[in-house]
């Protein structure tokens, strides 16, 4: 389906909407949830979603209803899953970076509350962070900023090391941008980048053996939803290979991962459901600035960190939200 048609067909059944929603409004108004991920990685991020959603009033089958659809990591997919939540109507979509972009140019009445890792300005997700405009607002953490300091991390961890590896998936509209932050950061260390790429879960264990050959450095894997959802795995790969690696998600080094740091995704969905809540009341996606989730997460697998050999700076440790002995 070309952008064309994706238009047409988003604005026919937009165009349906009014009458859906009134419809509806004798029953429970209908929140369409959109991911590019798979449902299996996002249990605890939908669950916070659900308890931002409870702060603001509102319970699932009780007063609302929730429509999910998942991508399942094929970004192709996210315009098809886009339509199946159209045509039966929703009164606010919640759609990560992927979605937004694939309906926000079509769908300019339904509010759309969007949730982001990054600047969602240079993303294309809204004008204006103060007042986005339009039907679109949403949340957004800390990714980008943290790219040095994932990097000074690691650096920490393997103090002799003269490179780095970082993890990026090239179907992610932006790793372009992402790749000249891991490159400035590394030459400021003055490090080696080696870049990885992988968009199927198929390239994982080609990708760890590999590393788990060249003992080239720490791996840092890079903030994407297809990882965040193989954050397991991902975790069982680099014990199985030894390979030192740090994730956006806490899910990698409870899994048995060494390290996570990142701003909380969990924080994330809580205040898009809280958002969410105060749309559904009457509030204005123009009128509710995005807000930024502050909140940060650093966990240490110490135990991991003695399995591969490593001595965890105290600096680190100290630093550490929660420590796995």
């Amino acid at each position: 389906m070309n952008r064309r048609q994706m238009i047409a067909a988003l604005g026919g059944a937009a165009a349906a909407w009014p009458l859906v929603a009134r419809a509806q409004q004798a029953a429970m108004p209908v929140i369409g949830f959109l991911n590019s991920a798979s449902p299996d990685g996002y249990a605890r991020f939908v669950e916070a979603f659900r308890q931002g959603l409870k702060e603001a009033g509102f319970a699932d089958g009780q007063n609302v209803t929730i429509e999910y659809r998942w991508a399942e990591g094929q970004y192709d997919r996210v315009p098809i899953i886009a339509l199946e939540l159209v045509s039966p109507g929703v009164a606010v979509i919640v759609a990560n970076t992927p979605g937004v972009l694939a309906i926000k140019s079509a769908v300019t009445t339904i509010p759309i509350a969007f949730t982001a890792s990054g600047d969602p300005v240079q993303m294309g997700l809204v004008a204006n962070l103060a007042r986005p405009g339009r039907n679109v607002t949403g949340v957004t953490n800390l990714a980008l900023e943290l790219v040095p300091k994932q990097l000074e991390m690691a650096r920490e961890l393997l103090p002799g090391a003269t490179s780095i590896n970082a993890l990026v998936n090239p179907s992610n509209l932006h790793t372009e941008t992402l790749l000249t932050e891991y490159g400035a950061a590394a030459r400021t260390l003055g490090l080696d980048l080696h870049v990885l790429h992988s968009s199927t879960g198929g390239d994982f264990d080609a990708i760890f053996a590999t590393l788990g050959q060249l003992h080239r450095g720490a791996l840092v894997i890079s903030s994407d939803p297809f990882f965040n959802s193989h954050s397991q795995q991902l975790a069982a790969l680099t014990v199985r290979y030894a390979v030192p690696a740090i994730s956006p998600l806490r899910e990698f080094p409870m899994a048995g991962g060494l390290m996570s740091y990142a701003g909380s995704v969990s924080d994330i969905y809580r205040l898009a459901g809280i958002y969410t809540g105060r749309i559904l009341k009457g509030e204005k996606p123009a009128d509710l600035p995005v807000q930024q989730a502050t909140k940060l997460d650093l966990v240490i697998n110490l135990k991991t960190a003695k399995a591969l050999g490593l001595d965890v700076p105290t600096s680190l440790l100290l630093r550490a939200d929660e420590v796995i002995e």
